[in-house]
């Protein structure tokens, strides 16, 4: 996909919202962090559902550690791999209180050194808690990616790279939420929604979904029989 044409999907997604952010619910980095970690293979929404009650009793690295595994299990149990996610997040908040003063690292490094913290949810909280231009490539923009043509790749970390090349600078910092809330609601795997989708005739997908809009037609240049 050339420049033009990449510059062209970004303006039609920023047109469709230009304020696009995570619908994970935090009211600081350290809350978006947590639930980053259990968001792992579970919905945003049940994550939300987990935490809306999980930080209204403890919204900080000190006060979920006092909770201790089996405390914090209580109120994420309805999240996937909840006591795999309860022990992460504990041994997570005690390396936060005693290598970083309670504070989440505003570094790559420092941030996929804590348990639980993987190239993904370091790339999120980079760029919604701090405003780095990082793509976080999950399932939903691989696919994107892929499919349209915009940063083709047999792997995450492959169309990670070509992303950060192909993503115009002026929507770089936007482009992760752009992306994966069009793979999530539009460009979905099993049937996209490729007849309303604003990126139509930009895509490079050969097995578009629905039919085109349909063209305008004709005048007849044929003569009528008299």
């Amino acid at each position: 996909m050339n420049l033009a044409r990449r510059t062209e999907l970004f303006r039609r997604l920023q047109a469709a919202n230009p304020h696009p952010t995570t619908e994970l619910r935090y009211a600081s980095p350290f809350e978006l962090l947590v639930a980053v970690v259990l968001s792992a293979q579970a919905t945003d929404r049940s994550v939300n559902l987990a935490t809306e009650r999980l930080f209204e009793v403890a919204s900080t690295p000190q006060g979920i550690a006092a909770l201790g595994v089996e405390g914090l299990e209580h109120y994420i149990r309805t999240i996937g791999l909840y006591r795999t996610k309860a022990r992460n997040v504990i041994a997570l908040c005690h390396q936060l209180i005693e290598r970083h003063d309670g504070e989440v690292p505003h570094d790559r490094e420092a941030l996929e050194a804590l348990p639980g913290v993987g190239r993904k949810t370091a790339n999120v909280v980079l760029n919604t808690a701090f405003g780095e231009p990082t793509i976080a490539v999950d399932t939903h923009i691989f696919r994107v990616a892929n499919r349209t043509g915009l940063a083709p790749g047999r792997n995450v970390i492959e169309v990670e790279q070509k992303l950060l090349r192909a993503v115009p600078a002026e929507f770089l910092k936007d482009a992760h939420h752009w992306l994966i809330l069009h793979g999530r609601y539009v460009c979905q795997a099993r049937r996209p929604a490729c007849s309303t989708c604003v990126l139509r005739d930009l895509c490079e997908y050969r097995e578009k979904t629905g039919d085109a809009p349909a063209k305008p037609e004709r005048p007849s240049t044929r003569r009528r029989a008299l």
